[in-house]
């Protein structure tokens, strides 16, 4: 069922519910009426399927909104059930504060509405305060008491919406309202997706909610509502099923219920299962993920791939697949330790407003350890500079190319250089480096293009 709105509110209100009511959804769609004749003549003249009587009944809420006695509630209640049925329409009777309310009169409305033919009754927690323990006692006592079916309406001012809406249905209640990501007044409503996967992976019922759009369905009301959706929301939450740890992601790589509830998988929700890579990543999640990319490492470089992970984790990043698979390139594509030409030791620069960019590298060259000092328009073209003077003269490369991306957002983003060189008989080799220091990752990125074109000039003389 869909409860569309308000049609009496508004005349916008009343068009939508009305659209909403002709749009040929198998959902019933209903609308809202107090105990007043034209709120229910306006959801009958919009065509919903069934109406939603509902009027306060505490004692507090009387006093402070209706002002009207026991006995004309229970009368004006009565008659606009009637008006519903006598229409041929179903009709759904609420007692808003019921949980603040009188167990007496409580009693007394629900037999009222019952004797004028309402379908079903909703109790609600309007303002939040009930316990599962004692909703559900509360709940089984008016089950015990009606015939009719009995609904329940959870308020999450507590953070226990959800919980309270299972314990109704425990006892006894066949109907639960929510909203999909828990929308609603002040804290919210019982959020969807909990509440449905709840009942059908731990109690084993049956809804007729398709679960495999659960996520689509909350990803498309975050986007039309603005309301981010946490990262460690139940079910839809990006996290859900996302596994940092080590233990946690070698154990559910082995076997997805050693660290999930097994009992409800991504794949029912409409969600996927990831690997987070952060500082506590072991070694089986990156090869795994890895391996999904279609990457290959030797164990030399697996290691060193971690340990880029975790030096980047320990400085509060978050580490995603196009970060690892940056990682990756640069990691897997180096030139082994032991035919590199240039071998990088160590890189300083200085730079500011008064002070020309001046960037000093030492290296070890064919061997040889030199160091050298260069300036240039700014830190990344004075290293670079720099690396290219540390090359002997009869060494012919220059850049042809020279890119930088950022590739994470923020202010410490992890920035990918691409640097392409080219030698004296037009022979070009490119390598990619990704680092938060952006003139390391140049110098890097260079080092490596350098290496690559050198190691292809000794193999074709």
């Amino acid at each position: 069922m869909i409860e569309a709105g308000f049609p009496v509110s508004s005349k916008g209100e009343f068009d939508s519910v009305r659209q909403i009511a002709r749009a040929g959804f198998s959902s019933q769609v209903c609308g809202l009426s107090r105990i007043v004749k034209k709120d229910a003549q306006a959801c009958l003249d919009a065509d919903v399927g069934m109406v939603h009587v509902f009027t306060p009944t505490s004692d507090i809420q009387i006093a402070h909104t209706i002002k009207m006695s026991h006995d004309q509630i229970v009368a004006e209640a009565a008659k606009t059930v009637e008006l519903v049925k006598e229409s041929g329409r179903t009709c759904l009777f609420s007692a808003m504060d019921a949980t603040r309310t009188s167990p007496e009169f409580l009693h007394r409305i629900f037999k009222a509405v019952e004797e004028a033919h309402c379908d079903i009754i909703n109790i609600p927690d309007t303002v939040g305060i009930a316990v599962p323990s004692s909703f559900y006692r509360f709940v089984k006592d008016i089950c015990d008491d009606v015939g009719m079916v009995v609904d329940v309406h959870c308020h999450n001012d507590f953070g226990l919406a959800v919980a309270n809406s299972l314990a109704a249905v425990e006892a006894g209640a066949r109907e639960v309202q929510v909203c999909v990501n828990g929308l609603g007044e002040r804290a919210g409503n019982a959020n969807l997706a909990e509440t449905v996967m709840s009942l059908h992976s731990i109690y084993g019922a049956k809804t007729s909610i398709r679960t495999e759009y659960l996520v689509e369905t909350a990803r498309l009301i975050e986007r039309l509502t603005k309301v981010k959706i946490p990262l460690t929301a139940p079910i839809v939450g990006e996290n859900a099923f996302s596994h940092e740890s080590g233990i946690h992601s070698h154990g559910v790589i082995e076997n997805s219920k050693t660290f999930e509830p097994g009992i409800m998988t991504p794949e029912m929700v409409g969600h996927r299962r990831r690997i987070v890579l952060g500082k506590h990543t072991g070694r089986h999640a990156v090869k795994k993920v890895l391996e999904e990319a279609g990457y290959l490492p030797t164990e030399e470089q697996l290691l060193e791939i971690l340990v880029r992970i975790k030096e980047l984790g320990d400085k509060g990043k978050h580490i995603s697949n196009p970060d690892l698979q940056t990682i990756a390139d640069v990691v897997i594509g180096e030139v082994a330790k032991g035919s590199q030409a240039v071998v990088l030791k160590e890189v300083s620069v200085m730079t500011g407003n008064i002070i020309t960019p001046t960037a000093t590298v030492k290296a070890m060259v064919r061997g040889k350890e030199r160091v050298l000092a260069s300036t240039g328009v700014g830190p990344v073209d004075a290293a670079v500079n720099a690396v290219q003077g540390l090359l002997d003269s009869d060494t012919s490369i220059h850049l042809c190319d020279f890119r930088i991306e950022a590739i994470t957002g923020g202010a410490d983003a992890l920035a990918e250089v691409v640097i392409g060189v080219e030698d004296d008989r037009g022979r070009k080799v490119s390598a990619r480096s990704a680092r938060e220091d952006i003139v390391m990752a140049s110098v890097e990125a260079l080092v490596s293009a350098i290496n690559r074109l050198m190691l292809l000039n000794s193999r074709t003389k």
